[in-house]
């Protein structure tokens, strides 16, 4: 049911909630927030759409001459934090961004994946759902407060205590995101020391991705309580597993029936003739795709054979390796699940990318390729070759490159987006290619 502005009024009253935040996220995907005292003046301003904040300091957003922007509330996004204080409660609401004449701005990433669905609807769908999979990392911090990278575990894939010393962490996290509304589905210890994952509940996308973000939030917070810090980062140790972000996806007709199901098949896999041609739209783009979906210098240390994470563009049922698979659950459950996405991406611009590559291939029929079912890590280079599968960017560099001539990648984050990303991450590998490593240190100064 709709959040109302009486229900917020009300809510503000009976929770005595003192400040309130509105949240927003930049293009690189971090969030930021105004934080207002939740007066009847200035919650009359932000339900009333007159909030305004200066667009110029924010990433990827405007110049200074044109800095004057307005937050305008999702309604629905509201939730009161459980963490207030003896001084009250402080709750929050997700805002998309709008110019000063009333226009939404093209730099929005939230308001860009608004137009992905859009989009969507002409071509005949109702909703678009996404189940994340977030993964992150538990670090102890020194004496002054600061992160480093020892973890407080030496826990493996499903372990518990003794050996996994974050299960009160974790539980905690999972408390606090069903106050907030999440329908938690489980969490425990992942494959690397230190490394966990919550799951929760599959929504539309517009919402899973706010969730991401929300999440993100509680996990750090909690995290800071338990004298730890939690990190997104996609490969912060050498030698462990990486961090991803898994994301199952789903397209649902006007009916509200899974529009990627189909009982007769005639491959086998009851999976719809749409479900096929989006599967090919995410083959066709995945090269070009991966500068979103991976945006960091540091999520291509992620991407290398042996730590689980996919490295090649292919696709397969149950077989795990491939970039793409596609989940055993049938009927309304049925999805596609990319395994490359990595948490550092930003949600928002990654799912936009995500749909309208989907997109092209159902309204142009691209056939998907034949399904990989045997375990690709184990194939010989010439041998992929011959299955026609390529290796995923190696490097953010090469990715930027593939982004750039992609028309239809670009043009699902329209010029603005599109060019201040490409800018900020030529710049990111600019001051990165001319880094020197300990590793370069290690390996070379003493030889030559």
């Amino acid at each position: 049911m709709a959040i109302t502005v009486a229900d917020i009024r009300r809510e503000v009253k009976e929770k005595n909630v003192t400040f309130l935040r509105l949240m927003f996220s930049d293009i690189l995907g971090v969030m930021k927030n105004v934080e207002i005292p939740a007066t009847d003046e200035q919650l009359d301003k932000v339900l009333s759409n007159k909030a305004m904040f200066d667009g110029s300091s924010i990433e990827g957003f405007v110049r200074i001459n044109e800095s004057d922007m307005y937050l305008y509330p999702d309604l629905d996004t509201w939730t009161v934090f459980p963490w207030g204080d003896e001084n009250g409660a402080v709750a929050g609401l997700i805002c998309d961004i709008y110019t000063a004449e009333g226009e939404p701005f093209a730099g929005d990433p939230r308001g860009n994946l608004k137009k992905a669905l859009r989009h969507m609807e002409k071509v005949g769908y109702k909703s678009f759902n996404l189940g994340p999979e977030p993964e992150f990392f538990l670090f102890k911090l020194d004496e002054q407060g600061n992160p480093t990278l020892e973890v407080n575990d030496k826990g493996g894939y499903f372990d518990l205590a003794p050996t996994d010393l974050a299960d009160n962490t974790r539980r905690e996290i999972v408390n606090v995101l069903t106050q907030m509304g999440f329908e938690v589905e489980a969490s425990h210890h992942e494959v690397a020391v230190g490394q966990h994952e919550i799951d929760f509940k599959y929504a539309d996308v517009l919402k899973a991705c706010d969730n991401i973000q929300i999440f993100k939030l509680v996990v750090k917070t909690i995290a800071r309580k338990h004298g730890l810090y939690a990190t997104f980062m996609a490969k912060p140790k050498y030698g462990i597993a990486g961090s991803g972000m898994h994301c199952n996806m789903s397209l649902f007709d006007e009916n509200g029936n899974n529009a990627f199901f189909d009982v007769n098949d005639p491959h086998g896999m009851q999976l719809s003739e749409d479900a096929y041609y989006f599967l090919g739209g995410l083959m066709k783009h995945a090269y070009s795709y991966t500068a979103i979906i991976n945006p960091t210098v540091n999520s291509y240390k992620r991407l290398v054979p042996g730590y689980e994470a996919p490295v090649y563009i292919a696709w397969a049922g149950r077989n795990r390796s491939p970039l793409i698979r596609v989940p055993a659950s049938r009927g309304m459950g049925t999805r596609l699940e990319l395994r490359s996405v990595d948490p550092m991406a930003n949600p928002y611009l990654a799912l936009a990318v995500l749909l309208e590559s989907g997109l092209d291939g159902i309204e142009n029929k691209i056939e998907a390729p034949a399904p990989v079912e045997t375990n690709i890590y184990a194939m010989t280079a010439e041998e992929r070759r011959e299955a026609g599968i390529i290796d995923l960017p190696s490097t953010l560099h090469n990715a930027l490159k593939a982004l750039q001539e992609d028309k239809v990648v670009k043009e699902a984050l329209g010029d603005h987006i599109y060019y201040n990303f490409l800018e900020a991450k030529r710049m990111e590998w600019a001051s990165y290619a001319t880094f020197v490593s300990q590793w370069e240190i290690d390996n070379y100064l003493d030889i030559y």
